[in-house]
């Protein structure tokens, strides 16, 4: 109505996409947050549905406070549901920092794998405006009336300020009440499809867009002040100092202030600046105390709209103490004219260490920038110089999906917005180091991976968190449905996290640890078996992987069978032959592992009884829709690779398992209508499951879901995702929240399971790719809107959506990996518009 007129008036013309203002995640300042119920899932349900009790508290308290380290999943201290998020700063790897639709920097993940969600007070823009040499307007652009820098004129009016996101993009519009004067603030962050450099980045652009609609000329200054630190302890530690600096190349010239935040751990550099120009000055201040009134400060950018530019460094701060500075841009702006200034964040943290200390990691950026401590001049230059070529690649990127007018807003909202967390789920990119060689990648039995090492050598190695609350990377059961955003816009990083995989996969860790769930003891990693994830930030990934302390998952049905169906789509979308020559005897160890759980030789595998699988609550008995049917998948994955890679051998027997295994799953679980839940006959078995066409979906993706490769009836398949439309989406929460995991035929969710009665996002995104595949592109918009409207408006939970909720306001698990498969949805849409890639040609087993 009228607030929305107001955005696409705030909107227009002011750089948001023409075609996308109204996709865009969109605030004005002085909107209310929204109170969200009762919180996270209530600990009571989690311990009684998996049976952790007594001896996770145990284990949780000797980790939290003996060994004071944090839990890969802490049950007991959840993160608090905060509605202020917007788009997170910086490229892939790097860190970020994240700005709220309030524009605070409010959570910080410099530290690989941790965050500190800390809104620092002093980190502002602050406007000046001057006519005829007098100052006549100063303010801070922030609604917050905060209790430290009272010296300064706080509380801007809500009403006159708007937010914009689509992701790495956002604006902010501020019309200047009384002023006659609006500036825009737009923010981009270098994150370009298929680009392995600047992508890399810990950069972000803030550039503001000065409109004077006065009718005489008015000179304009942006401040921007920054706190030493992250608003944490160490940000009173001592020993922390500022500089300016300037920086010049190509005749181009930045001039800002490095704040070097010098910890024993992870020491890096932030760095403030502004591009000069002609028309454009540059001032700086050094240092000031954040946590004092700030009249020097205010009083210094009142005189003249300019700040003092003290020369040399600022001492050293004593304990206790924190500093700030702060950099300024000005221009004049002529009568009904307009003007941009360029400002810049950048942070420079080269060299990391995880939480065990033991091995020195170097960001991806460092190959292009150094990793000697002092690259954040040159990266302050290189984004304010360069901000405007990544507009136009994202731009180029975007712009198709934008101004398909058959695709519905939400949809164009949710597909670049959920991004956000490749970038921001404590997300590392590292570079192999220069002494490193093939064995050290490899470890004692990889030799076999031959293109492993000059592939990571030129790619580097990628990670990134199960969840910011679930502190596991590369987490393998849940990357399978993130993982089309990695092939679909970086394919490099999904083959490169793929090498690592296959490594852990080839090599074991035979040390002994006791599991949670059970209070069995069994060693860490078996040979030939996916492992659940890479490792804890808060440990050692890589080196030592399955930090998931919850079961075995050497039991686990699903992880290997991911693998497989990875491999084959990645190598479907690639053509990359040398990458599946070096994943297919992998692949086929991890198949002949899996065969073990077909107990009854009927070539369909069973679950063992126990939740084996990323249901992890949800108890399986016997053969399954989930894992069956992604065993039949994979079985005809292998099939589909034997054949490109003429092997006749192993290609006739999985032939043989398929045709055994398509009749067993048939016959054990099909009803009539859908696949039941599992076979064991139980009060639940005949649930109907919004994952049991998971198989299928990565079958369609892959074109294997038609002719000779068709392994599910079509005829069986609709009418499996017309029962889950039905029932699972508009039987749920009148059809306005997703699809439920689990619905009994009678309309009643299945409550047998604290998972059960969920809604996974990103498994509704899943489904929904599914149902677009196959054809019901109606029901799949509007299974997977239930899920954007209630996260990103209805809970206010953006750049931070869950991995799942309840119907009865209750979440789990903030900022979450798997909804990044909405991009499944995508590459349907692609498919059935006519893109597809062309079909592999056989490649040999030996070149």
């Amino acid at each position: 109505g009228p607030l929305m007129r107001q955005y696409e008036g705030a909107a227009r013309g002011r750089g948001v996409p023409a075609a996308g203002w109204r996709v865009c995640l969109a605030h004005r300042f002085e909107e209310p947050r929204q109170p969200y119920g009762a919180g996270d899932v209530p600990l009571r349900d989690v311990l009684r549905h998996v049976g952790l009790g007594l001896r996770y508290f145990r284990w949780w308290f000797k980790k939290t406070r003996i060994e004071k380290k944090s839990a890969f999943i802490d049950l007991l201290c959840a993160v608090p549901l905060q509605q202020i998020y917007g788009c997170p700063l910086g490229g892939i790897g790097g860190g970020t920092i994240t700005r709220g639709w309030h524009g605070e920097f409010c959570r910080w993940q410099l530290n690989p794998g941790i965050y500190n969600y800390e809104t620092v007070i002093a980190n502002q823009f602050t406007v000046c405006l001057r006519c005829k040499g007098q100052t006549i307007y100063q303010q801070v652009l922030s609604v917050e009336r905060p209790s430290t820098l009272q010296g300064w004129n706080w509380g801007y009016c809500g009403h006159y300020a708007f937010y914009h996101a689509l992701y790495p993009r956002a604006w902010m519009v501020y019309e200047l009440p009384g002023q006659n004067v609006v500036l825009t603030c737009r923010q981009v962050s270098p994150v370009i499809p298929h680009d392995y450099k600047d992508s890399s980045l810990p950069v972000g652009v803030f550039i503001w867009e000065v409109e004077n609609g006065r009718d005489e000329d008015v000179e304009v200054s942006i401040m921007f002040s920054m706190q030493n630190g992250m608003g944490t302890k160490e940000d009173k530690s001592g020993g922390h100092w500022n500089e300016p600096f300037t920086f010049e190349k190509d005749g181009e010239r930045v001039a800002g202030v490095l704040l070097h935040h010098c910890t024993s751990v992870n020491p890096f550099t932030l760095a403030i600046s502004a591009r000069e120009k002609a028309g454009t000055g540059v001032t700086h201040l050094t240092a000031f105390n954040p946590t004092g009134l700030g009249r020097e400060v205010w009083q210094d950018l009142l005189q003249d709209g300019r700040l003092d530019s003290p020369t040399g460094k600022s001492s050293l701060t004593e304990k206790g103490e924190v500093t700030a500075a702060a950099v300024c841009a000005s221009c004049r702006v002529p009568a009904r004219g307009h003007r941009t200034l360029e400002l810049a964040l950048a942070w420079d943290m080269p060299c990391v260490h995880f939480g065990s200390k033991e091995k020195l990691h170097f960001r991806r950026y460092t190959r292009f920038f150094g990793s000697g401590g002092d690259a954040a001049p040159a990266l302050s230059h290189h984004a304010l110089t360069h901000y405007e070529e990544w507009e136009r690649k994202i731009e180029a990127w975007q712009n198709p999906i934008l101004e398909n007018s058959q695709l519905p807003s939400w949809y164009k909202s949710a597909l670049f917005n959920e991004l956000y967390f490749l970038t921001d789920g404590g997300t590392i990119w590292m570079e192999v180091p220069p002494d490193c060689c093939a064995e050290d990648l490899q470890g004692p039995a990889g030799a076999g991976l031959s293109h492993l090492f000059p592939f990571l050598r030129e790619y580097g190695r990628f990670a990134y968190l199960e969840g910011q609350e679930y502190r596991m990377y590369n987490t393998y059961d849940v990357h399978f449905y993130a993982s089309f955003a990695l092939i679909m816009l970086w394919p490099k990083l999904q083959i490169s996290l793929q090498y690592d995989i296959a490594v852990a996969v080839v090599n074991e860790d035979v040390q002994p640890r006791q599991y949670l769930m059970c209070g069995q003891t069994a060693q860490v990693k078996l040979k030939n078996v996916v492992p659940h994830d890479i490792g804890d930030p808060g440990d050692e990934p890589w080196q030592r992987v399955n930090a998931y302390l919850m079961h075995d998952t050497a039991d686990w049905k699903d992880l290997n069978l991911k693998f497989v169906l990875q491999v084959y789509r990645d190598y479907y979308l690639t053509h990359d032959s040398l990458y599946l020559r070096d994943m297919w005897p992998v692949c086929q160890a991890v198949m002949e592992s899996e065969l073990k759980f077909d107990t009854d030789n009927d070539g369909l595998i069973e679950n063992g009884g126990f939740a084996d699988q990323t249901y992890d609550a949800w108890v399986v008995h016997g053969a399954s829709a989930y894992c069956g049917g992604l065993w039949l998948a994979a079985v005809c994955m292998m099939c589909k690779m034997a054949e490109v890679l003429g092997d006749a051998q192993i290609q006739q027997k999985y032939t043989d398992i398929l045709s055994k295994g398509k009749e067993a799953f048939e016959r054990m679980l099909w009803n009539g209508k859908y696949y039941n839940y599992d076979s064991s006959g139980s009060h639940t078995s005949s649930s109907i499951m919004s994952d049991q066409c998971a198989g299928q979906w990565f079958l369609g993706a892959c074109g294997l879901d038609q002719g000779e490769f068709e392994v599910f009836p079509k005829s069986h398949v609709l009418s499996a995702l017309r029962t889950i439309f039905e029932k699972n989406v508009l039987g749920f929460a009148g059809g306005t929240m997703g699809a439920v995991n689990g619905m009994r035929p009678d309309g009643v969710p299945d409550t047998s399971s604290v998972q059960s009665n969920e809604v996974w996002i990103g498994v509704v995104y899943a489904l929904a790719a599914t149902m677009i595949q196959e054809g019901l592109v109606e029901e799949g918009f509007r299974t997977a809107e239930g899920c954007y409207r209630t996260v990103w408006e209805r809970l206010g939970m953006a750049f931070q959506t869950p991995e799942a909720y309840r119907e009865k306001k209750v979440y789990r698990s903030l900022a979450y990996m798997r909804p990044l498969s909405i991009w499944s949805m995508q590459l349907a849409l692609e498919r059935r518009a006519g893109w597809a890639p062309a079909q592999p040609s056989q490649v040999p087993v030996h070149p």
